[in-house]
């Protein structure tokens, strides 16, 4: 097949997926999960990096973090850091989708959630075997696991929000909006009694809970109709990004929206203050743009791309850190692989590192494809 005809068919079957959705489906919603999605996974991509050393067990990876050695990069973690984004969307579909019946409504969630990660245990249980039985460094086998199961925090914590999609309905009728403040001020007390007060640090975890319930009861109101027109949404990116400034200015709040190695302070394990305010300014920012989206949404093409991403964002979404190990296994049988396997100590890698993102895609392409029909069932 040639280029121009794979074109004309990639065109005709975007034609057809554009005609068999829903009129009523809301396909800005559909883009703002798919940016969340490739937010989170470029971001993983970017600012991980596995190091080679040495040992009395032979060469071991470790994982290091290019905002460790260049500070300069924590912009970058304000672009792909979407999980506020994320729990926005989640809570507005959900809010949509409930109609009571709650035990039926929350095992269908559930096992949405649940085939894929079973999907990836499944996978890398005996991979972890076999490297054990290999010999594999015990480091790099901790390295490499940790990275692949990092994700399954984020899905433990949206399978316990949506649990509480009933209560947070019926906050959000009570309150509207403002139902977002009490989970806000429990992550101010809690940030309060950890920094302020000198607390233990395992105070912080309950911020776990509390920090991404803002956003989701964000999503929530905004399903009830208490988030309507421009002037709330540009409210919450104005009044965000003035107190995430202010925090990171004035209350010795770490600049960089994801953790970094070393740090004493991580503002996403578990989130703080500044990065609850910092995902209430991207919440309003994705309700700004949402009629932007809406119209983008009506090309065939771009509305194509996007349901194939929602169709399986869990397996891409579970799936990217193989992808990432995976190329980088691979390049640890060639050597100290530039932009791969080597320390991320300037500018010259962060350009490497971009040049190996499109490997890093191609490779999860595949993973999609072999697993995504279990996400669907």
């Amino acid at each position: 097949m040639t280029a121009l005809a794979h074109a004309r068919h990639l065109r005709v079957l975007a034609r057809r997926l554009d005609a068999a959705t829903p009129p009523h489906r809301d396909r800005a919603v559909d883009a703002l999960r798919a940016l969340a999605i490739a937010g989170v996974i470029g971001g993983h991509w970017l600012v991980t990096a596995l190091v080679t050393g040495s040992s009395h067990h032979g060469t071991v990876l470790s994982d290091d973090s290019p905002l460790a050695s260049m500070p300069w990069l924590a912009p970058v973690s304000w672009i792909f850091q979407t999980l506020a984004v994320f729990f926005l969307v989640g809570g507005y579909s959900a809010a949509r989708g409930y109609r009571g019946g709650y035990l039926p409504w929350l095992r269908k969630r559930m096992i949405r959630l649940a085939r894929p990660v079973a999907a990836l245990v499944a996978v890398w249980i005996p991979v972890t075997a076999g490297m054990l039985l290999a010999g594999v460094p015990a480091t790099t086998v901790h390295t490499l696991l940790f990275l692949v199961i990092s994700p399954l925090w984020f899905l433990g914590v949206y399978a316990g929000l949506t649990a509480l999609t009933p209560a947070a309905l019926g906050l959000v009728r009570r309150f509207g909006a403002w139902a977002a403040a009490f989970p806000a001020a429990v992550v101010a007390v809690t940030d309060l009694v950890r920094f302020g007060l000198s607390g233990p640090a395992w105070v912080g975890w309950v911020n776990v809970a509390a920090g991404w319930l803002v956003p989701y009861l964000l999503g929530v109101a905004w399903a009830q109709g208490s988030l309507r027109g421009r002037r709330v949404p540009a409210l919450m990116l104005a009044g965000g990004a003035a107190a995430t400034a202010a925090l990171i200015a004035w209350a010795g709040y770490p600049a960089s929206m994801v953790g970094v190695n070393g740090a004493r302070i991580s503002n996403l394990n578990p989130p703080t203050l500044a990065a609850v305010a910092f995902g209430v300014a991207q919440c309003g920012l994705a309700l700004l743009l949402r009629d932007r989206l809406a119209r983008l949404m009506r090309r065939p093409l771009a509305w194509a791309a996007i349901a194939m991403v929602n169709l399986s964002a869990m397996t891409l979404f579970l799936w990217h850190q193989t992808a990432f190990v995976t190329v980088s296994s691979v390049g640890l049988l060639i050597g100290r692989v530039p932009g791969l396997l080597t320390a991320p100590d300037g500018g010259l890698w962060v350009a490497e590192r971009l040049a190996w993102l499109p490997v890093f895609a191609i490779v999860l392409s595949g993973l999609w494809l072999a697993f995504r029909r279990v996400e669907r069932g």
